[in-house]
């Protein structure tokens, strides 16, 4: 869990940054930004904090996986170590990103670096370094009143209830590459430069990031390697899918023998789910533990991927949740389709 409540913000410096390809410039401000009242940096810290709800946490990493030789790493560890080096820091950091920005896509933005005090990370106060990108700019309109009437006026400006990229990294956990939290709104031109080529981070090995992974594999086998290899009906597979969905939202820890048992039940079943595993964890370089505690929240997360809906045709949408054996599926005399429903209850 992650506690913003009693947090502070501190210290906030911002640089703009373009995009090198396009020639776009890079200013950096000569010293830290000036928050004048206390409303205002209500916003500010709205804007920065708001979009981190969910405990998804990274670390940082490198090509050669010594996270120590990652550029943010030693940033954050230099301003954890002084404050007095924040603004040099932050300068720097607006320098990497302007280097890294070079694919033609990307677009040029304001790079925010904030200093937190006090957030709660699962039980424990930690401080902060804030890294966020502002990308687009959004007009909103001003009216001020004069001596005997209105006047109206537009000014572009920054929406705080959108922030486009940003990263908290915590000063905890230092000897594994600290933890992250991301916010990445990339589309796919930019080929996810701001998590991979400038953070440089990997998911932790954590319940989140496997119970993340283990659903979208399930997920993957049952719409697509399932069928495959087996002839089952419509109904078949959303059974298994609210099977699986089900395991994870009962259970507080996960059992691969146990999950195979009671969600796949059938041992060619068990056998064809194993093999597709095994060449799903090679093609998308993962590593994933048989026993975990499940995260609710990686559970809620991934539960909309999951869409037990029956179309037919472009008349209806059946949503199934429960007992398949409610629902029978037949042809009529006239060669036409169905499905008869019982039901006990009407809502």
């Amino acid at each position: 869990m992650i506690d913003y409540s009693d947090c502070n913000l501190e210290k906030v410096s911002v640089h703009q940054v373009g995009n090198i390809t396009r020639e776009e410039t890079l200013f950096l401000s000569k010293s830290e930004l000036a928050i004048p009242n206390e409303k205002l940096l209500a916003l500010v810290k709205q804007f920065f904090l708001s979009p981190f709800t969910h405990p998804e946490f990274y670390s940082f990493s490198f090509s050669n996986e010594d996270f120590k030789l990652n550029p943010l790493y030693s940033f954050a560890s230099q301003v954890f170590d002084s404050k007095n080096l924040f603004h040099p820091t932050s300068v720097n950091i607006a320098k990497l990103l302007y280097e890294i920005s070079v694919h033609p896509q990307i677009k040029s933005g304001d790079l925010f670096v904030g200093y937190f005090t006090d957030i709660e990370v699962d039980g424990k106060l930690v401080n902060a370094l804030g890294i966020f990108k502002s990308e687009n700019r959004q007009p909103f309109l001003k009216l001020d009143a004069t001596s005997s009437d209105f006047n109206l006026q537009y000014e572009d400006g920054i929406n705080v209830e959108k922030l486009d990229k940003g990263c908290l990294i915590f000063n905890d956990e230092k000897e594994s590459g600290y933890k992250l939290c991301i916010i990445d709104k990339s589309n796919k031109s930019e080929a996810h430069y701001w998590k991979e080529l400038f953070l440089m981070a990997k998911p932790r090995n954590d319940g989140y990031h496997h119970t993340k992974q283990f659903l979208e594999l399930t997920k993957n086998y049952i719409t697509g390697q399932f069928t495959d290899d087996f002839e089952v009906t419509k109904t078949d597979q959303i059974d298994v899918l609210n099977r699986s969905l089900d395991y994870f939202k009962k259970k507080d820890n996960f059992d691969r023998n146990n999950f195979e048992k009671e969600v796949l039940q059938q041992p060619e079943i068990i056998e064809s789910f194993k093999k597709f595993d095994t060449n799903y964890r090679t093609v998308h370089d993962i590593t994933m533990e048989d026993d975990f505690g499940i995260s609710t929240f990686a559970v809620k997360k991934q539960a909309r991927i999951f869409k037990s809906v029956l179309k037919l045709d472009k008349n209806f949408h059946i949503y199934i949740h429960g007992d398949k054996e409610l629902i029978e599926r037949g042809t009529d005399a006239d060669g036409r389709k169905y499905y008869k429903i019982y039901y006990r209850e009407e809502f």
